[in-house]
């Protein structure tokens, strides 16, 4: 097919890759325009920029496709579908009806269960056993469309968001290419008005752990959070954060560091932190990260109400 694709960040990448391996034409790339980045503010092009220019592939990043202009350019591209995945912008019903089958969307949720913009992070952080990736027909909704194919996947135990988005990402591409081979047989199946919930942007300002919550709510935001934009307690002054952990045994005082493993007390049982960070430096596991910064037993870690 001639197939325009509209992605941005990491995640989108092997989707594009798959596109072009599996023989689609890929008429242009659209992603978000290259943005500040790094030490000397540079404009930085997003992943999906640097792997189609890497391919040879036409890229577009317009501000906005509410203009007649881009969305005439656009419907001159006369593209038999486009591929949508983490792109960034809302699509205008102009851009949603110019490709002749439509817009595919790959949404890494099973919907209608977490629509939005970060159902990764909000299926770990809510506890969620499973989760999976839906190709969903776009329509003017928040991913509110028929969902074309699903495939269902376990949440591990220790899992944070970077390591299921990895999986995701591979599921959508193998995903996608099924949905493209299959597309005149797929029925598409209405999404169902009961068990809707929107998985809202990460607002930094949620980032900060709470010793005095059950320790499974704690340890599944610090593994929600991770690695970006952080879950985060001060110790001594600094702000820490921390990137992976797992339930442990043990009890407490809320906060408190109860042995030499980092075990911390929660409002309910304990979690035991694994990879830590501290500000201005890289992420470390617990062993290193200990040589250089004590956290003896008996310390007791700020609460969120302490640093208020």
């Amino acid at each position: 097919m001639r197939v325009i694709f509209m992605g941005t960040p990491e995640f989108s990448v092997p989707v594009l890759d798959a596109l072009v391996q599996a023989g689609h034409e890929i008429a242009a790339v659209y992603c978000q325009p290259p943005r500040p980045a790094g030490r000397g503010k540079k404009d930085r092009p997003t992943p999906v920029h640097a792997r189609a220019e890497a391919l040879g592939l036409e890229v577009r990043h317009p501000v906005s496709l509410k203009t007649a202009e881009a969305q005439s350019e656009f419907t001159a591209l006369e593209a038999d579908i486009a591929v949508v995945v983490a792109y960034g912008l809302i699509l205008p019903q102009a851009i949603l009806d110019a490709p002749n089958k439509g817009c595919l969307n790959i949404h890494a949720s099973l919907l209608p269960r977490w629509r939005g913009a970060a159902p990764i992070h909000r299926a770990i952080m809510a506890g969620d056993a499973e989760t999976g990736v839906c190709i969903m027909q776009m329509e003017a909704g928040l991913d509110t469309g028929p969902v074309l194919l699903r495939k269902k996947t376990a949440i591990g135990a220790e899992e944070i968001t970077s390591e299921l988005q990895d999986r995701l990402s591979m599921m959508g591409a193998t995903l996608i290419i099924e949905a493209l081979e299959a597309l005149p047989d797929l029925a598409p199946e209405p999404q169902p008005d009961t068990g809707v919930t929107y998985a809202s942007k990460i607002d930094k300002a949620e980032a900060q752990i709470d010793w005095s919550q059950p320790a499974e709510d704690v340890d599944r935001k610090i593994r929600g959070l991770s690695p970006f934009p952080g879950a985060w307690c001060e110790v001594q002054g600094q702000r820490i954060k921390v990137l992976a952990s797992r339930l442990a045994e043990g009890k407490g005082l809320a906060g408190t560091v109860l042995d030499e493993n980092l075990t911390v007390a929660c409002g309910k049982g304990a979690v035991e932190l694994l990879r830590l960070q501290r500000a201005g430096k890289g992420a470390q596991d617990r062993e290193t990260f200990l040589r250089g910064f004590q956290m003896p037993k008996g310390m007791q870690l700020s609460a969120a109400e302490d640093t208020q």
